[in-house]
Order: structure tokens, then sequence, then C-alpha cells
């Protein structure tokens, strides 16, 4: 019966974060203002997108779905973080069907955000590689039926892996980690999209190699550079957490790099995307002299 209990336990130990004592309280308020400087901005650029029509293009309605996975992702991970840094390791406990909503959504936010950064590949792919037909492929319709597909791949992928994964035996009751996730998952999600961004931008490249319009290579590389920063950075983290979990010694440095793989695209995504952004700037602009205005 003891046996039983220990290895199919509904109540879970996380981890957690191992920082000291004299270190706590300024991690803490690092990720809590990290965590409100995500909110803040991600929800200030969906917003400015929505509200201002001259935004409403197929490029920047993608990046919302970005925005949405990033705050997902970020809201599912840190506030739980942040309550269990200030918990004993012993107090850090979580229930079983907790852990797997953790996961589902940890899941499901990293696999929408890859999903949804191959998608605004192949937008620029259509726009450089054919864009005398760019406004008849990449309709209102069509951006509707890609975001749809962008969280319904996710939702299936996902609860197929955790409808496999809860049918097992559990082999222990301590996580060692921040978070219930599963690594397997996470190098199929980052293999597939790096194989899709790779074919996507080679074709791309082609494209701007063969052809002698230099108006087209500037388009190309003024458009792509700001897809390919917000990707690279996300992939480099991605690929981090991997390399480090074949290291068990690392494994707090692991975690740290866990922390910056969700913080670090959630942050500087609307950033990037704002300052290389000419519509956005502009948009911005305009709000904050419309609100400069006094009534008459």
């Amino acid at each position: 019966m003891m046996e039983n209990y220990t290895y199919n336990s509904f109540i879970l130990q996380l981890e957690g974060l191992n920082v000291s004592k004299d270190l706590v309280y300024p991690v803490f308020l690092c990720l809590f203002f990290s965590y409100l400087f995500i909110t803040v901005a991600n929800v200030g650029i969906a917003v400015l997108i929505f509200m201002d029509k001259n935004l409403h293009q197929p490029m920047y309605l993608l990046f919302c779905n970005l925005t949405v996975s990033d705050l997902l992702g970020n809201s599912i991970m840190v506030p739980r973080l942040l309550v269990d840094m200030l918990r004993p390791p012993s107090e850090r406990l979580i229930s079983y069907y907790e852990c797997v909503v953790q996961a589902f959504t940890t899941h499901m936010s990293t696999t929408t955000a890859h999903t949804v950064l191959m998608i605004m590949a192949f937008d620029r792919y259509v726009a450089i590689c054919n864009p005398l037909r760019y406004s008849a492929i990449m309709t209102n319709n069509m951006v509707i039926k890609l975001t749809v597909s962008a969280w319904g791949v996710a939702f299936v992928l996902v609860g197929i892996l955790l409808g496999l994964t809860i049918r097992l035996n559990r082999c222990r009751t301590l996580i060692r980690s921040m978070f219930c996730n599963n690594l397997t998952f996470t190098v199929v999600v980052l293999t597939g999209s790096i194989g899709s961004m790779v074919l996507t931008y080679t074709k791309i490249t082609v494209v701007c190699l063969t052809s002698k319009n230099k108006s087209l290579n500037s388009k190309a590389l003024k458009t792509c550079s700001t897809h390919l920063v917000v990707y690279l950075i996300t992939i480099l983290s991605g690929m981090a957490i991997i390399i480090l979990h074949r290291v068990p010694q690392y494994s707090d440095s692991r975690k740290f790099v866990t922390i910056l793989y969700h913080i670090i695209p959630g942050s500087l995504n609307p950033i990037i995307y704002g300052m290389q952004s000419k519509e956005i700037r502009k948009s911005l602009s305009n709000l904050f002299k419309s609100k400069r205005v006094l009534p008459s």
C-alpha cells in the first residue's frame, strides 16, 4: 500500500528555484517586475494593433497571437514561481491535476508561439516571393484560418502528449523543476520549428539571390530581420535548456535558462516589433499626441 501511495501520489513536490536567503527578495523583485513589464507591454501592443485600423495587416494580426501565447506561458509559470520562492522547499506542493493543467498550458503556449512564428515566416515568404498575389492569398479569412490552426494544432498535439503521459505510473513525487513540463515534447517542437524555418528562409534567400531587384532584397532584409531576431531569441533559449538538461550538475543553471526562455521572448518581442515597425511607432506617436491635446 505504501509503495502505491509513493509512486501514484496525487500530491507532488516542486523543487523550485534554489536561491540563497540574501538573494531571495532581489530575485523575487526582478522576476515580479519582469512579469509586470511582459503583461503591460504585450497587452499594450495587442490593444494598439486592434484599435488602429492601419495595423490590421496579416503580419501584425499574427503577431497578436504571439503576445497572447507569451502572456499565457508567463502567467502560468511566473506567479507560481514567485509564491514558491517565499515558501520553504518542503511546502512547495502541487496537486497532480494542477500539475497536468500547468504542463498542458505551458506546452500549449510554447507550441503556439513556434507555430505562429512558422506562419509568420510563410507570410514573409508570400510577401517577398509572390508579392503580386499577396493580397489575394493573405486575406482576412486566411489570417483567421491560420490563427485557428496555430492554436488548434498546439491543443491537439499537447493533448495527445499528456493523454499518453497521464496513463503511465508516476516514478517519483519530486519534480526537479520549477513547474511541470515534458522535455521530450520540447525537443520535438524545436526540431519541427527549425526545419520549417530553414526551408522557408532558404527559399526566400534563393529568390533574393536570383533576383537583381535591389528593392526586393532591401524589402526582404527589412521585413525578415525582425522576425528572425524574435525567432532566434526563442530557439536559442530552448536549445540551451535541452543542452543543460544533459548535464545534471548544472541543474540550477538550467532552471535559470528556463526562466529566461519564458521571460526574454515575452519581454523583447513587443520591444523589437515596436522599434522595428514604422507603422507601430507611428501609431504610438499618434496615440501620445492625441492624449496631449486638451479638450476645448
